[in-house]
């Protein structure tokens, strides 16, 4: 590989100095570096020249570095051009990254050596009357602000499995059953298993549980007469939604591919990285 494009989390307090080692680590590796905007007005000028100007599509990869958020971000840039993402985890947990930040170095030269492999992992697509958007981890119909339960209705495939009274709603892939789906109460899924997860959130029930349903399904969610909530795919900023308004749910004809220095045991990930979110 010859040709990456960088994104960060700018957030950081280390920042500048994190997006120098970043550069320094892929360029000693011989491996041009094209960056978000943002990171050549953050570099010193001299670290900012040597920063490629190709776009994004012209590049070979997408480089994410920060958390699962961050590789979010850049998944969603990435699928877009139709490129492999490899994340650097300087985040807290880092279920989605590749490698540890004092690998860095390390995988730079497996990258530019092509020592790597590619795993796929189905994204979902949701769609409210002319919006569409992709979704890696989860789409997620939420109250928002209102301190209430809201009344929703699903069905798969024309067959109600609601209605919930809840604070709302999770459709995640086997990625997104990492997040908030299993803070929900809902399953942890291989990401080799390809299915949607409908997670009820908080549900004022006894009898509501998480379902599972086939990739090649349609999900359907609507809201009960004179509820409003709020609808988020992979926590980007939220769609207004109301009653008598549709969301569409099914598996997309995109997907998302992960670069892989290594073969990792998916339990392993799980109990490592719970354990650390809550030391």
């Amino acid at each position: 590989m010859k040709s990456v494009y960088m994104l960060m989390h700018q957030r950081k307090p280390d920042a500048k100095a994190l997006a120098e080692r970043v550069l320094q680590a892929l360029q000693s590796a011989h491996i041009a570096v094209a960056a978000e905007p943002w990171i050549r007005d953050r570099l010193g000028s001299q670290a900012a020249a040597s920063l490629s100007a190709l776009a994004p599509e012209a590049c070979e990869a997408v480089f994410s570095v920060g958390g699962d958020g961050t590789l979010l971000r850049a998944n969603a840039l990435a699928v877009r051009y139709n490129l492999p993402l490899l994340g650097v985890n300087v985040g807290r947990v880092g279920f989605l990254t590749e490698v540890e930040l004092d690998r860095l170095e390390e995988a730079c030269v497996r990258l530019a050596n092509d020592e790597y492999t590619l795993e796929t992992r189905m994204m979902l697509k949701a769609t409210m009357g002319d919006r569409t958007d992709y979704a890696l981890n989860d789409v997620v119909l939420s109250r928002g602000g209102y301190s209430r339960l809201i009344g929703v209705n699903a069905w798969v495939d024309g067959d109600r499995v609601g209605p919930f009274i809840a604070d709302g709603l999770i459709v995640s892939t086997p990625t997104g059953s990492t997040g908030y789906s299993l803070s929900a109460g809902g399953p942890l899924v291989c990401p080799e298993v390809e299915c949607m997860v409908l997670t009820p959130i908080c549900a004022h029930s006894l009898q509501h549980r998480p379902v599972v349903t086939s990739p090649a399904q349609t999900i359907t969610v609507r809201l009960d007469g004179g509820y409003s909530a709020m609808v988020s795919v992979d926590g980007r900023k939220p769609w207004s939604f109301t009653s008598g308004q549709t969301l569409t749910i099914t598996k997309a004809e995109r997907a998302a591919r992960f670069i892989r220095l290594e073969p990792k045991s998916f339990f392993s990930t799980i109990r490592i990285k719970l354990s650390e979110w809550t030391r």
